[in-house]
Parts: structure tokens; C-alpha cells; sequence
């Protein structure tokens, strides 16, 4: 039986493997002199200019890259996706995560039933609670206003609200609406990391959202039991179901864990995680934070762009345009990884949720039919708020290992800050080093220059920058809720046209279960050595070694211990 044809058989992917040897030829310095291609290489979109001048590509580059879009079936993948057809078929699951922001009066369809309506209901849930707990008029057990937070989820149930939250922080308006509140996030299971959110808390002020859609993710579940007890120390056992919510759709758990079901809010398997903070796992933490007109209007920047992916002409539409470089650069050109580097501290995490919804919807190594992959694919995703990540790593960019880059900056600052006598602004200081990277990075410095300025000839190998590396600029007219919902949706929808290119399935994570399953073996050896005394067996020499250390030198754990809670 004949192999599912893969994308790396195609015409297209031969002319991009030959156009390699003519890019090899050029460089940035002699690309960038061409004002018109230049231009050529600029799109925007509601106010968002994308500049990819400083890409390895010419125009042809491009042209070659629309053809394998074509016969990738790039647009009908994307339609299928907006359509509700079961493109996740190892979970034979729908991808809707556009249909969490969509309008109200929007129809998209899973299995034949439109879906918006739900999404609605549990958005008018979610308002409705919100400004309950907000205003006062829920309060908690001993009627004290919850004005304190804490959201206990782990990957997409983490990574996307922490962003979110983190950029509207210093927004004038989201932080406004914020007055008096506090919210955290709490994910890992290390106890540490309940130390740190339940530190400077009074349980009698907390409201704590459990997010876990089946309610058995086991650090989730365990970091939820653990707060249960900090409530229930303070307040006793029925002060629960005041203090704690869900966003689950699993009821019967849930009310057997002592939250009232009334008090669940719904999403679907049709939403990944990585994809989820537009859901109630997003929404309901920053609702209860900033108000929810202040989230709609996140919800509303991530709708744009959805329009946007959907019906512009590839060669005008930014997500499209984002993803099949990211192609070029990784199966082509040969670049691994990929730098994440936004021009604002308020996105300082953004890069690590890119990174997981890059890393672990493409971290592929066979297509969606099971096939071996001959080629590439997927990024090491990784970054840092310019100008700190200049003082960290800009030195292997710049004169180590290519690594392509993506420079996000803001035209106005969240808050701007002005001295009198100064040369420029804060926000202009930072911006001047926005704008010089990526030239410094596609330039570079000839030894020929290092000689007119007279630098030492022992010095000139180690001044010297090669340049040409490649880099896209991304430039947003403000960091408002509205733009930090543009900013999500557009590497959103980047990443899956990377897997529809490829061929994989961008919306599974097959990956993440071993390793649970394995600690499931040995969580049973620790209960086992410490009940009841019994010998570490059934692992190789090196784990069992590790594991009989470890157990040796916390002996003096007792095998039935009394619950203890952090104490800062």
C-alpha cells in the first residue's frame, strides 16, 4: 500500500530545496538595498505593520512559498478548521478555538450544531458572576468582600491567562478596573509554589478557580485538595463552597470535591488547552480581575485577527505570511529555533506561552498519517523583553548560531515616563535599541570597517559580525486589551499554518503522557517504600539508585503524616 503523499514530495518543496543554493548567494546587506522589495515585504492590518525585509527571501522566495501553500491545501485546511470538520483525527476532535471570540450572532458549527450560542451563555455566565463577586454582592463565608484571586491550573490553563494578565497589568484602563484586587496563578505542584501564592493572603478574602476540564489532572487536583485544606483550616468545611469555583465540565467531581456545580463554568473538548485562554480557563480568572467589558475587549483584538487569517489573500495576511517563513527558516534554511522578542516589559510572558503552544502543538516527528517526517519540523521557541534578553543571549545571535527573531514593539507605552533635560523618552530609548537590533543582526560589521576605524588588527576577528541573520519586525499601535487579543490570535494561527504546511496534526500532544505515566509508577513506589517499608524494585539500576537516595534521606517523613501547610 503506497505512503500518504507528504508535503516534501511535492514540486513546490523541490523548488524551495534548488532556491536555497540562489539564497546562499546573497546577502541581507545587498537584499536590503532594494527599496522596493523592501516595501513589497510590508503588510498591515487594523493599525499592525509586519516588516519581514530582513528575512534570507527574495521575492521569488515568497512566490515559491505561496506555491506550497497551494499544494499544501493551506486554504481549504483553514476552512476546514472554521468549518467544524474533525481535523485533530487522532482525537477525532473539532479545533474551535476561533469560536470562542466569535460575535454573538456568528454560526460555527461542530457536528452540525453551532456552538456560538453556548460559548455566549457561558460568557453571560461568567459576566454575570464576575461583577457578583466584584461589586460585593457575593461575598465569602464570613461575609467578607473576595477581592483576591487565585486560579489553579498547569500548560494552557496557566501559560495564556498569566500572559494576558501580565500585559493588562500596567494598561491605565485594565489596571483602573483592577484597584484593590489581586490575582495569581498557581500550577506547579511543588509546594513552593503554594507557599508563594497563599503567602500575604487571608483565606477569608480569597476566591480560588480550579481549572481542569476532566477534574483529574493530578497537579492540578492536588494544588486544588491543598487549598480546600488552607479554606477549610481557617474557615471550616463549609466555607468551600463560598471560596471555590470550577471551570470544568465534569459536574459530578466537581460537586463531590464540595463546589457547587451552579458554579461550574463549561468549555469543550473542541478547545485545546494551549488554545484555551479565550474560554472560561482565561476569562473567568481575568474577569474577576479587570471587569468583563475589559476582557471582551481581548476577545474582540483576537476576533479581528481571526477575520483577518480567514479571508485576506495569503500574500496580505499576516498569520499566513508569519508561517511560512517560520517554514523556511526551519526546513529550508536550516534554523531550529526562534527568538521571541517583545519591545515592552508587559509582555514578559508572552515567549514562554508561545512557546508551548509552538512547541507542543508542532514538536511533530511523523505527518497526520503516521508517516516518518524526512525533514524538519517545528521551532525551539524562547525569549525575553528587549533590552533585558541584550544583556542575556543577543551575543550568540549576533555572533553564534543563526537563530531567527522576531522583534515586537509598541508604538505608544502603557506608561510613559518623561524627564526633563533627557535626550529622549524611556519609551524612545527603548525603541532606538527596537529599531537598531534587527539592522545590526541583517548588517552586521565588516573587518574592512573595524580597519577604517582603526581598531587593533588582533581585535578585528573578534569585532567582526557576519550578518546576515534573519529577523521580522512586528510593530502594534498600543498594548490595550484589544491588542493583546490581535497579538494572541496572530501566532495562534501562525503555528497551525506551520502544521498545515507540514502535514501534522498541530492539536495533539501525544508527547506529554508518557512521562505521566511513568511517574504514576513511581508515585506508587513512594507510597509503598514509605507505608509500608518496602524495597525500591521494577526501575533500571540509575532510577532506582536515584529514587533510594532520595527516600534514605527523607526518612524522617512519617509514613502517616498530619496535614501541614506552608508557613510564610
Amino acid at each position: 500500500m503506497a505512503s500518504p503523499a507528504l508535503i516534501s514530495e511535492t514540486q513546490p518543496w523541490n523548488d524551495l530545496k534548488g532556491h536555497v543554493e540562489d539564497i546562499k548567494r546573497t546577502h541581507l546587506r545587498e537584499l536590503m538595498a532594494d527599496a522596493e522589495r523592501c516595501r513589497s515585504m510590508m503588510v498591515e492590518f487594523d493599525n499592525i505593520l509586519l516588516d519581514y525585509s530582513r528575512q534570507r527571501a527574495t521575492l521569488d522566495t515568497i512566490d515559491k512559498l505561496l506555491a506550497l501553500a497551494e499544494a499544501a491545501s493551506l486554504k481549504q485546511k483553514i476552512d476546514r478548521m472554521y468549518n467544524g470538520e474533525r481535523i485533530n483525527s487522532t482525537e477525532n476532535r473539532t479545533v474551535l478555538h476561533v469560536a470562542l471570540r466569535a460575535p454573538r450572532d456568528a454560526v460555527i458549527c461542530s457536528d452540525g450544531k453551532n456552538v456560538v450560542p453556548d460559548v455566549w451563555n457561558v460568557l453571560d455566565k461568567i459576566k454575570e458572576f464576575s461583577e457578583r463577586v466584584r461589586s460585593g454582592s457575593w461575598v465569602g463565608a464570613t461575609g467578607k468582600v473576595l477581592k483576591d484571586v487565585i486560579a489553579v491550573g498547569i500548560g494552557g490553563s496557566f501559560l495564556g491567562p498569566l500572559f494576558v494578565h501580565t500585559a493588562l497589568q500596567t494598561d491605565p484602563e485594565a489596571s483602573e478596573h483592577a484597584r484593590g484586587r489581586q490575582l495569581r496563578f498557581l500550577a506547579n505542584v511543588d509546594p513552593i509554589d503554594v507557599a508563594r501564592n497563599i503567602s500575604g493572603l487571608d483565606p477569608e478574602t480569597t476566591l480560588v478557580v480550579v481549572v481542569s476540564k476532566t477534574f483529574t489532572t493530578a497537579e492540578t487536583m492536588l494544588n486544588a485538595r491543598t487549598l480546600r485544606e488552607w479554606i477549610s483550616a481557617a474557615l471550616g468545611p463549609s466555607a468551600v463552597a463560598k471560596h471555590m469555583v470550577a471551570v470544568s465540565t465534569n459536574l459530578p467531581l466537581v460537586e463531590k470535591f464540595g463546589i457547587d456545580p451552579n458554579n461550574a463554568f463549561a468549555f469543550w473538548d473542541w478547545v485545546g488547552g494551549r488554545y484555551s485562554v479565550c474560554s472560561a480557563v482565561g476569562v473567568l480568572p481575568l474577569s474577576l480581575q479587570y471587569g468583563f467589558p475589559i476582557v471582551e475587549k481581548f476577545l474582540k483584538g483576537a476576533q479581528s485577527i481571526d477575520q483577518h487569517f480567514h479571508t485576506a489573500p495569503f500574500d496580505k495576511n499576516i498569520p499566513v505570511l508569519l508561517g511560512l517563513l517560520s517554514v523556511w527558516n526551519v526546513s529550508f534554511l536550516g534554523y531550529p529555533a526562534r527568538a521571541i522578542l517583545p519591545y515592552s516589559q508587559a509582555l514578559e510572558k508572552f515567549a514562554p506561552h508561545i512557546q508551548q503552544v509552538s512547541m507542543e502543538s508542532n514538536g511533530k516527528g511523523v505527518s497526520i498519517d503516521g508517516v516518518p517526517l524526512p525533514f524538519e519540523a517545528g521551532e525551539i521557541d524562547f525569549g525575553e523583553p528587549g533590552t533585558n534578553g541584550q544583556h542575556s543571549f543577543y551575543q550568540l545571535i549576533h555572533q553564534g548560531r543563526v537563530i531567527p527573531c522576531d522583534f515586537i514593539g509598541i508604538v505608544k507605552s502603557q506608561q510613559p515616563v518623561y524627564l526633563k533635560g533627557e535626550v529622549v523618552s524611556n519609551h524612545d530609548e527603548l525603541m532606538s535599541n527596537f529599531f537598531a537590533q534587527p539592522d545590526a543582526l541583517a548588517y552586521g560589521k565588516t573587518p574592512e570597517q573595524l580597519q577604517t576605524e582603526n581598531v587593533a588588527h588582533h581585535l578585528i576577528p573578534h569585532k567582526t559580525f557576519t550578518g546576515n541573520r534573519p529577523s521580522l519586525s512586528l510593530l502594534l499601535p498600543s498594548l490595550t486589551a484589544y491588542n493583546i487579543g490581535q497579538l494572541l490570535a496572530i501566532y495562534e494561527h501562525r503555528v497551525a499554518v506551520q502544521g498545515f504546511i507540514w502535514g501534522i496534526n498541530s492539536f495533539d500532544q501525544w508527547g506529554v503522557e508518557l512521562g505521566k505515566s511513568l511517574a504514576t509508577q513511581v508515585r506508587k513506589q513512594l507510597h509503598a517504600s514509605r507505608v509500608k517499608g518496602e524495597p525500591v524494585e521494577g526501575f533500571n539500576y540509575s532510577t532506582a539508585t536515584m529514587l533510594t537516595r532520595y527516600l534514605e534521606a527523607t526518612s524522617d517523613v512519617p509514613s502517616d503524616p498530619p496535614t501541614l501547610l506552608p508557613r510564610i
